[in-house]
């Protein structure tokens, strides 16, 4: 993978360990070569990530809807900003240049395009591995759930399997380079 968006918080959260961590990934994406394609703020662990990769000399995407610009502090330091009409070209053009995907910690923004990219995984707009980087198991409850919707019939073992999940960044990165992922069509019958 060449590059690889990062969907996170607007801010840091109030555990220091997210933006330990966040600077780590930030590093390692330098370390493999992975250009960052991010939501171009400058603020949160979106800021923390994006200049951990430019401290280390990486290439930085940021895409960000022009009434976003303002709010969210867009990031005007970084390799290209891309500015978009609305949220829903943001993510298309995010999902459009990258080869993966990883959450990180953040907010119902976060939540959105973690499962709007799940669900497009999931109808075959894309095969890109998904990951969840489950840093001081900020996601423990949501993997629970995605079980127990697994369980309760609304999710299949296929789909739910197809999320990476590891508190580790490295490992992370290993695991997304490894996923292959086929199409399932017919995925909605039993």
């Amino acid at each position: 993978m060449k590059s690889i968006v990062v969907f996170c918080g607007s801010s840091s959260g109030i555990n220091p360990i997210y933006t330990e961590v966040t600077k780590e990934l930030g590093t390692l994406f330098v370390e493999r070569d992975i250009t960052l394609v991010y939501g171009a703020g400058n603020v949160g662990l979106m800021g923390v990530v994006a200049d951990a990769v430019l401290e280390k000399g990486g290439k930085v995407i940021g895409t960000i809807p022009k009434f976003l610009e303002d709010k969210e502090v867009a990031h005007y330091g970084i390799t290209e900003l891309i500015v978009t009409d609305t949220m829903h070209q943001r993510k298309q053009k995010m999902a459009d240049i990258a080869e993966g995907i990883i959450a990180l910690p953040g907010g119902i923004g976060t939540l959105d395009e973690l499962f709007e990219i799940f669900t497009w995984q999931q109808l075959g707009l894309h095969t890109n591995p998904i990951g969840l980087l489950n840093i001081n198991g900020f996601y423990d409850h949501l993997i629970r759930h995605i079980a127990h919707m697994t369980e309760e019939g609304f999710l299949k073992d296929y789909h739910r399997d197809r999320i990476l999940i590891d508190s580790d960044p490295a490992a992370l990165l290993d695991k997304m380079a490894k996923q292959k992922i086929e199409y399932v069509d017919k995925w909605w019958k039993k």
